[in-house]
């Protein structure tokens, strides 16, 4: 399995080989971009658009245009997420989760399953030399279970995708539903891909997932004092920070998972 860090420093890729995860925006916004030092996967970001607009702004023309300038300038990703459409409910029904404003987009689940499955087929008919990944998304395992449907129903042979990414789960990780959907995606013989997990969904069914990312680091460090001899207000920002974070991630996980979880880099 492989751990990716998430960060918002795109600069980040020329200063480590650990496997990374970032936003495509943060490359779209930049006017250098840096050749990656290590492994690394592009994020769609897709929450964020759907949260402050509740829908996309950017078209499937201007996403692939978008990764294929990272593609070359920065070196070939290990996959990208498509432009997908997570199912919790803040995202359809809208609200706030402490500052944060969600405006919804007022559909339904399954709306959300299919132009999930619509963009996925579109990306990669558009550029099929981009390794675009499917992602499943759904709020239930009957849920998630017709979601691979629609998939087969496109000719979308699923084992057979080297990651195939699992959405809407950050919340419910490490909760026996969570793990009650992963595992059974994961019975499906599919290469899973868990978005924002943590130690503790880690923990419970790390061994069942190809690969992992999480952002936890940051809010972990905004809450802390710097390290020693940081003279910042605190380590939300900060690579040394991060990367301590991410040794004591894995050195957490139980030996028989963390084996799974080491990063090609290291092996």
């Amino acid at each position: 399995m492989r751990f990716y860090l998430t960060t918002h420093k795109r600069h980040w890729i020329k200063l480590t080989d650990k496997p990374l995860f970032l936003k495509s925006e943060h490359f779209t916004a930049a006017a250098k971009l840096y050749p990656a030092l290590g492994p690394y996967a592009v994020d769609s970001g897709g929450f964020s658009e759907l949260q402050r607009h509740g829908r996309w702004t950017r078209t499937p023309h201007q996403y692939i245009g978008d990764l294929r300038r990272i593609w070359e300038c920065v070196g070939p990703y290990d996959w990208a997420a498509p432009q997908d459409w997570m199912c919790e409910d803040l995202i359809i029904h809208g609200g706030k989760a402490g500052p944060n404003v969600f405006v919804g987009t007022h559909l339904s689940v399954e709306e959300h399953q299919r132009r999930t499955v619509a963009n996925f087929l579109e990306l990669r008919s558009l550029a099929p030399d981009l390794r675009i990944v499917p992602v499943l998304q759904g709020r239930t395992v009957p849920e998630y279970e017709r979601c691979v449907e629609l998939y087969e129903r496109a000719g979308v042979d699923l084992r057979r995708e080297p990651t195939v990414g699992l959405g809407s789960v950050c919340r419910l990780q490490s909760t026996r539903e969570g793990a009650a959907i992963v595992t059974a995606m994961a019975a499906h013989g599919l290469r899973l891909h868990g978005f924002g997990f943590k130690i503790l969904g880690l923990e419970r069914v790390g061994h069942l997932l190809a690969s992992a990312d999480s952002a936890a680091w940051s809010s972990h460090a905004r809450w802390r004092p710097p390290l020693p001899g940081h003279t910042h207000k605190n380590c939300a920002n900060c690579f040394d920070y991060a990367m301590r974070w991410r040794d004591r991630v894995l050195a957490a996980i139980p030996i028989h998972r963390q084996t799974l979880l080491t990063d090609r880099s290291a092996a």
